[in-house]
């Protein structure tokens, strides 16, 4: 981790007080329940509006500032909360801001997650962070220690992890109505943007009211496109990190608390359309692929066996269970997770949805245990009301999913695009041929964070900013 404080740029912003006038009797980092939190929003657009719809609660909090770098995007919210100062430069805010705000919420590109976030918490301020936690597996293990630093109120946007069935799931496990469970299936049916493709090579006119410069960010410099805005930026590595870091820590979520896996030490992976063929030169690695299954091994866990969870995107799924009936639905549309015990094997849906132990015979009765962590009000929906319930308590205050939990299972996810981007690497061979070695296992160091068997592979841990 070669000069850390290189990619903390504004370390040096000293945290303000607050402004509500109790506040500073109380002490920083204290909002009494009767006040209103201010909340500034980094992103506007998109998945952002209900992000900061739920946040604002009905009124019972602020939407004091929004930020976006492309004022079509936030012309809703600009709209819906007229009284919002506006930005396009998150730095220009938090700095204008910093006496202002109490807590911020990041929904922008997955590039720009760890910077605009780690800004944020330097000042003190509380943060929503949307899923994946960051682009890099690097920046995740990052935010998880500055957590611990800066001692604000964390929630990475995975909503599901503030639902009813995540809870019943991790019980039932934990109190072994699966025995002893080696194996998990999950599956999504993303990518449904483009993936497996080539860099446009036209260049298009930038839109007046998009500052293109601040929307790449860190990423390396290219052209504008169309193609790449709003959404489908998701599917080129230097912005997104694909189908995985779209639904990975929304179904990967569920058997990571479950099982209480932490760093796994291999992966493996084969994918689709990375080359698009024997004969064909066009690179296609700047984009994900159209489908990957990519293996995880973690070794055992206290009294849990070692256990292996299986990804299948683009269209792929495992094989249907024996114990389901041949028009039974396996999962939802959106995927699903299937986890086999030695007593058993359960079935389920997007956030854990709709749990069902196979034999259908064993939930006879309703089964599941009584869950062992407290329902959330709203559920999935109360996610973001219950950030900013906890905002206003103060650190050491509960969330679902929180950076010490939420860090550790993004360095999981991204552990499969690790494998998936080593799968495209090649070298040359002295007859003049190529080699892939990256299409093997690759063995993970997880303290160190560092693959030791492919040192190529270890560039995609963390890449390089862009000054911008």
């Amino acid at each position: 981790m070669t000069t850390r404080r290189n990619f903390l740029k504004y370390a040096s912003i000293s945290a303000a007080g607050f402004t509500i006038v109790p506040r500073h009797v109380l002490g920083k980092g204290f909002i009494p329940p009767s006040d209103k939190l201010n909340i500034a929003a980094i992103g506007a657009g998109g998945k952002a509006e209900f992000n900061i719809t739920q946040a604002w609660n009905n009124g019972a909090d602020n939407i004091a500032v929004l930020c976006d770098v492309d004022d079509r995007q936030s012309a809703t919210m600009r709209k819906k909360f007229p009284q919002a100062k506006y930005y396009k430069d998150y730095r220009e805010m938090l700095d204008k801001e910093k006496s202002s705000i109490d807590a911020v919420m990041v929904t922008t590109p997955d590039h720009m997650h760890y910077v605009q976030t780690i800004a944020a918490m330097e000042l003190g301020k509380h943060v929503y962070t949307e899923k994946p936690l960051t682009h890099d597996i690097a920046e995740a293990r990052w935010l998880t220690e500055a957590e611990q630093k800066y001692k604000v109120v964390t929630q990475m946007g995975n909503q599901g992890s503030s639902g009813n069935d995540t809870r019943i799931i991790e019980t039932a496990v934990q109190k072994g109505m699966l025995g002893d469970i080696q194996t998990v299936h999950v599956w999504t049916n993303r990518p449904v943007w483009p993936q497996g493709i080539m860099r446009p090579k036209n260049v298009d006119a930038v839109p007046k009211e998009l500052d293109w410069n601040l929307w790449l960010g860190t990423a390396p410099y290219r052209e504008f496109n169309n193609g790449y805005l709003p959404a489908i930026w998701r599917g080129w590595w230097d912005f997104g990190t694909g189908a995985l870091g779209d639904m990975g820590c929304h179904f990967m979520d569920v058997p990571f608390r479950a099982l209480r896996l932490g760093y796994p030490v291999s992966v493996e992976c084969s994918v689709a359309g990375v080359w698009s063929g024997f004969f064909q030169e066009a690179d296609y690695s700047d984009s994900g692929p159209t489908a990957s299954k990519i293996h995880i091994q973690f070794p055992a866990r206290g009294n849990m066996k070692p256990v292996e969870v299986i990804w299948y995107d683009g269209g792929i799924q495992p094989k249907r269970p024996e114990e389901l009936g041949p028009d039974d639905e396996m999962g939802e549309i959106d995927g699903g997770i299937l986890m086999e015990g030695t007593k058993g094997k359960l079935l389920a849906g997007l956030f854990g949805r709709n749990p069902t132990l196979l034999p259908k015979s064993k939930m006879q009765g309703n089964p599941f245990p009584k869950p062992d962590r407290p329902f959330v009000p709203g559920g999935w929906d109360g996610h973001q009301a219950q950030w900013t319930a906890a905002c206003k308590k103060g650190w050491g205050a509960y969330t679902s999913s929180p950076f010490s939990m939420a860090g550790p299972l993004t360095e999981t996810v991204l552990m499969g695009n690790l494998a998936t981007r080593s799968y495209a690497f090649r070298k040359m061979k002295a007859d003049g041929g190529y080699s892939y070695p990256g299409r093997k296992k690759l063995l993970w160091d997880g303290k160190n964070m560092r693959i030791t068997n492919f040192e190529e592979a270890n560039a995609f841990v963390k890449r390089q900013y862009r000054k911008f």
